[in-house]
């Protein structure tokens, strides 16, 4: 790891009311005494107290740059565990970076994205899920995102792991004992013994997988496509649902000829909404692109919305679309219920086991049922947080899979009567991903690919 000095701009690129440049690493302190003059005296901030702040100005040798306060956080007890500037300027753009150029020229480098919070991993300050769980505050999306990405934050995960991994690695440590040591620790019974430990593992890990899904929705949103014939309504549903006209509604049939995609907050659940061209036959080439997405995009959904103009008679259009909606999680909407029904419930339900609502869109019928249904569908009713462990990412997925299959392998070792080295052999290969999990087992090039995520200053 490198020890030099970083600094970079921490708050946005855009004028605000207050801006704020770190600076982090061995000769933080040097660089600030170099730039910095108190407005009561001469005094070097090196030699004050860790966890002051400090009024003054900032200087580029003979010119005053800014009336700044500056913040000072000495190793070890700052975010990096290294010593810490943070200089409280105006919130201008130009000022922001007329500082961190004087930063730079007195003795630090521009900061790399996520260096910050990398080297915060890399000198134990946190694990690698709380560095990632950084990342997903910055980007929560609703409140339950957010408590999720905080609880992960302050250590859910790692503490389980780390349970998970000692349990292991006592049961690693007994084989081999025994095994080196045959005359004073019997392996008599053992097996049995390791079968039910390896059991209680695997259901704590399948635990843990199981949020995988929850955790994602929550995250990053439900992948949502509207999906139906063209003038069904799909547009003046997606205009309901975000609160403003954003999609053109006319009485032209064809009128949405791409994908408009919108993300809207449902009772704290994140909808990514995609309202799609409406699926027919058509000679227009720019409409069957439009047409050949929506099939695309439906295809991949996590759920799909698919509303039906109830006004009109089902088609070859409409049973193209149940057809590719039979293994989908899909919630039917018989639109324009206001008007004289041509299709019913009973007629749609025949041909898709769906559940079917009747909306107006025009009247703004039905929505509230449709809100409903989406929260139970994905989340078996009202959304609440509690302390599970909701915010796994695809990563460390990968990796509770991976161990769990190794844990799967020592019990079909114990079943098939083989020798007790070879339960080592999986129990270490667990050990060894779970650890990959929180970091202490984990290769340079992921790690700068996790940390080239973040944004410049964090």
């Amino acid at each position: 790891m490198n020890s030099d000095t970083i600094a970079a701009i921490a708050t946005a690129m855009s004028p605000s009311g207050i801006g704020i440049i770190r600076i982090s690493g061995e000769d933080a302190l040097p660089v600030i005494d170099r730039i910095y003059r108190s407005k009561y005296g001469h005094k070097k901030l090196s030699l004050c107290e860790s966890h002051t702040i400090h009024y003054g100005y900032i200087y580029d040798d003979n010119e005053m740059v800014d009336e700044v306060m500056v913040l000072l956080m000495k190793a070890p007890h700052s975010y990096t565990k290294e010593d810490t500037v943070e200089i409280d300027c105006h919130g201008g753009v130009y000022v922001m970076k007329k500082i961190l150029e004087t930063v730079i020229k007195h003795g630090a480098r521009p900061a790399e994205p996520g260096e910050f919070t990398k080297r915060a991993f890399l000198n134990g300050r946190i694990d690698l899920t709380q560095a990632e769980s950084v990342i997903d505050v910055i980007n929560a999306k609703n409140e339950f995102a957010l408590k999720s990405s905080l609880s992960q934050l302050q250590g859910a995960v790692l503490v389980d792991i780390r349970k998970i991994r000692a349990d292991i690695l006592h049961e690693i440590a007994f084989i081999e004992s025994a095994l080196d040591d045959p005359e004073h620790i019997s392996l008599d019974n053992y097996p049995q013994t390791l079968h039910n430990t390896v059991d209680n593992l695997v259901i704590k890990i399948d635990k843990i997988l199981k949020t995988f899904e929850n955790g994602r929705f929550l995250k990053e949103g439900i992948n949502t496509v509207i999906v139906g014939k063209p003038n069904a309504g799909k547009s003046s549903l997606l205009n309901i649902l975000v609160g403003e006209e954003r999609a053109i509604v006319t009485e032209i049939a064809g009128t949405t000829r791409d994908v408009l995609e919108e993300q809207i907050n449902l009772n704290g659940i994140t909808l990514n909404v995609m309202d799609t061209a409406g699926i027919r036959d058509t000679e227009d080439v720019v409409e069957k692109i439009g047409v050949d997405r929506a099939r695309t995009y439906a295809s991949k959904a996590d759920l799909v919305i698919y509303v039906i103009d109830a006004s009109t008679e089902l088609d070859e259009s409409d049973y193209e679309i149940m057809d590719l909606l039979q293994d989908k999680k899909a919630i039917v909407l018989l639109n324009k219920s206001d008007l004289d029904t041509k299709v019913t419930v009973e007629e749609v339900q025949h041909i898709l086991d769906k559940k079917i609502i009747p909306i107006s869109a025009k009247e703004h019928q039905g929505i509230d049922e449709l809100e409903e249904t989406i929260r139970n569908m994905f989340f078996q009713g009202e959304v609440t947080f509690n302390d599970e462990v909701y915010a796994i990412n695809m990563r460390q997925k990968t990796s509770l899979q991976v161990a769990l299959d190794h844990l799967h392998q020592v019990t079909q070792s114990i079943e098939d009567d083989m020798p007790e080295d070879f339960y080592s052999i999986d129990l270490m290969g667990a050990y060894e991903e779970l650890g990959k999990i929180i970091g202490e087992a984990v290769e340079d090039d992921l790690v700068d690919e996790i940390f080239s995520k973040f944004c410049m200053g964090k």
